[in-house]
C-alpha cells in the first residue's frame, strides 16, 4: 500500500511541531524528519520528543532524513549520532548520499571507500534494527542508473537500499524507466513536479503532472505486506497552501491507483 507523506525539509522556517500540525490539517500520513533542522543529528532528547509527538499525532515515522555522505572527503556528521537520533525518534530507516561527486568523476578509489563505508554503517543501523537507504541524487553515485545498481550490487547487503525521484531534466519516459530498473531495491518515493526551462528549474504544482504520477505509482507498486511513502517534497514557493493543493492531487492519486488495482 501507499501513504501519503512529507519531508520535513520542504519548510525548513517552519518548526517540527507546525510540520505535524501540517501534516494532519492535509491528510498526510507519514513523515521523513530531517537531521539538518528539525530534529538535529545527536540531539536525542529532541528526537524523542519530536517521535512522540509525531505518533501522537498518528504520524509514522518513514525515515531519518541525514545529511550523512558515505564519502572521507566530507563534513558531515559521526555516524554514531545519526543512529542515535533516528533510535531516539523511532525511525526504522536512515536516508544517506553517496558520495560528494557523481558517478562520472568518482575516482574507483573514492567508490570504493563509499561502498565499504555504505557496508559499514549498513551493518551498524541492522543491528539497531534499522535500515539504511541511499538519496537518488545528482552529484552522486546515483546521479545514473547503472551507477546505482552497481553500488547497490557492490554493497550487496540486504539492509542498504533506494530511494527514487525523478531525474533531473529528463523526460517523464526516462524516469519511468529508471524507476523500473531500481524497484528490487526501492524503499520510499519523493514526489514533486518541476518544470525545466531556459531560465532554470520551475517548481509547479503537482496536479499538472497527475497522468504521469499515476505512471509512476504503477510502476513502483509495492508487495502486498510493503508500506511505501510518497512524499511531498519541493513545494512551489515553499507555501502552505500549495502544499495543500498538493496533498489533495498526492491523497488523488493513492485512491485512483487503488481503484485501478480493483
Amino acid at each position: 500500500m501507499y501513504i501519503p507523506g512529507l519531508l520535513s525539509v520542504t519548510f525548513r522556517k517552519l518548526s517540527a511541531d507546525d510540520i505535524i500540525e501540517l501534516c494532519v490539517q492535509n491528510g498526510l500520513l507519514a513523515v521523513e524528519w530531517g537531521g539538518d533542522i528539525h530534529v538535529p543529528h545527536g540531539d536525542v532528547a529532541e528526537a524523542t520528543r519530536v517521535g512522540e509527538a509525531s505518533r501522537a499525532a498518528g504520524l509514522t515515522i518513514a525515515a531519518y532524513g541525514s545529511y550523512y555522505r558515505c564519502d572521507v572527503h566530507a563534513d558531515q556528521p559521526d555516524f554514531a549520532d545519526v543512529l542515535a537520533s533516528a533510535q531516539a525518534l523511532g525511525a526504522p530507516l536512515i536516508r544517506v548520499w553517496a558520495g560528494t561527486a557523481g558517478s562520472a568523476e568518482t575516482s574507483e578509489a573514492d567508490r570504493a571507500r563509499i561502498i565499504a563505508d555504505l557496508k559499514r554503517i549498513g551493518e551498524a543501523a541492522a543491528a539497531a534494527n534499522i535500515g539504511i537507504t541511499i538519496e537518488f541524487h545528482a552529484n552522486t553515485l546515483t546521479d545514473d542508473p547503472d551507477s546505482a545498481l552497481a553500488l547497490i550490487e557492490a554493497v550487496d547487503h540486504p539492509n542498504v537500499k533506494l530511494y527514487w525521484q525523478t531525474s533531473n531534466g529528463k523526460s517523464a519516459d526516462y524516469s519511468a524507466q529508471v524507476l523500473e530498473r531500481v524497484k528490487p531495491h526501492l524503499s520510499h518515493l519523493h514526489v514533486f513536479h518541476w518544470n525545466f526551462g531556459e531560465d532554470g528549474i520551475e517548481r509547479r504544482a503537482l496536479s499538472e503532472a497527475f497522468e504521469i504520477w499515476q505512471r509512476y505509482l504503477r510502476l513502483a507498486q509495492p508487495a502486498p505486506d510493503e508500506t511505501r511513502a510518497l512524499m511531498l517534497e519541493f513545494v512551489r514557493d515553499d507555501s502552505p497552501d500549495q502544499l495543500a493543493d498538493d496533498a489533495r492531487t498526492l491523497i488523488r492519486l493513492i485512491e485512483s491507483h487503488e481503484q485501478q488495482l480493483q
